[in-house]
């Protein structure tokens, strides 16, 4: 099975769906010629034309306003906002136009559409290249909401939300496009990064959106991650000795929440562990759910561990994200019947 980075999977699933389906389009800042910020179209214009594959305008709202209006007449775009910082502009057509065209035409219309978008920091982007805004998706009714962690992960879930009848948010961590890893306040990269790719299957195949991955079993405690987050958890487990089970949501909208349940059932503990703020965010709906589903089986108090509650910090990023340490305090407290 060949190995892929991220950036390459995504590509790779974007390559696929413009062959198998004349639909298919590929859209946004820099996308065409250049191939993307961070080269995930890169070739993808050479191949398959300017028709197909194209540049826009700085301008968001327009870019997302006309993938509504395609992919109502039957069109499939997978459109890339830049950054996730970015999206504000096209949030009144995402929200107020694709995520409730469905149900305002009764089925007349639907709106199979693939809003991409890098998220997250990592990167010493500062305030306005490293934002999480997942939590302002997953409270609107009509959109789904993707966040891979793996690049097999991140090939089968695109493939699946360009396939999707409805409109799809498909959040990709850029601290995850070419391996994940973390640092510390200088910026040096500590972890992970000899494992920049993983195996990727050739060809077509979707993953279920809706589906969590239980990335490592346990008996001790559960963590509830996405995203780079996933890769914190893992190493908080081993730090800390703790036997948890790694849940790896992948899909907040629509939640898994059979897999959840089930895993808190044998646990009876949870930590939350999530980049963005911590007040409003999605880990309180995670919170809720649970205390909702499994209250008569917990052993102790949910744990969230989050981003500060402050705008994004540009020199002390390594601070601010949930760390293994930060992670690793959160599961012994769990464990403190």
């Amino acid at each position: 099975m060949p190995r892929m980075t991220m950036i390459e999977a995504l590509r790779d699933a974007m390559d696929i769906m413009l062959a198998r389906d004349p639909g298919v389009l590929v859209f946004g800042e820099d996308v065409g010629y250049f191939g993307g910020v961070f080269r995930c179209t890169a070739g993808l214009q050479a191949k398959y034309g300017e028709e197909r594959v194209f540049d826009t305008p700085i301008n968001e709202s327009a870019i997302v306003g006309m993938a509504v209006g395609m992919a109502a007449q039957g069109m499939r775009p997978c459109v890339e906002v830049q950054f996730a910082d970015y999206v504000y502009p096209a949030y009144d057509q995402i929200t107020q136009e694709a995520a409730r065209l469905r149900h305002r035409s009764n089925e007349m219309f639907t709106c199979p559409l693939v809003v991409r978008m890098p998220t997250g920091g990592g990167i010493f982007g500062g305030q306005t290249h490293s934002q999480s805004p997942e939590a302002l998706f997953t409270h609107v009714a009509g959109l789904k909401v993707v966040i891979p962690s793996t690049p097999y992960d991140a090939k089968g879930l695109l493939i699946a939300a360009i396939e999707d009848p409805d409109p799809v948010i498909f959040l990709e961590p850029k601290r995850l496009y070419n391996g994940p890893f973390y640092g510390d306040h200088s910026g040096k990269s500590v972890g992970w990064r000899q494992h920049p790719a993983g195996e990727v299957p050739e060809g077509h195949y979707s993953i279920g959106i809706g589906k969590a991955d239980i990335r490592r079993e346990g008996a001790e405690v559960t963590i509830l991650a996405y995203g780079t987050m996933v890769y914190i958890a893992e190493a908080a487990v081993e730090q800390s000795g703790i036997d948890a089970e790694i849940i790896d949501l992948r899909s907040l909208l629509p939640l898994d929440l059979e897999t959840i349940k089930t895993s808190i059932e044998k646990t009876g503990r949870c930590v939350v562990v999530r980049e963005a703020t911590r007040t409003s965010g999605f880990g309180g709906e995670l919170i809720a759910e649970i205390q909702e589903a499994c209250f008569w089986h917990l052993k102790s108090p949910l744990q969230r561990v989050t981003g500060w509650d402050a705008p994004y910090p540009h020199a002390t990023e390594w601070d601010y994200f949930p760390g293994p340490d930060r992670v690793a305090r959160a599961l012994q407290t769990a464990m403190e019947d």
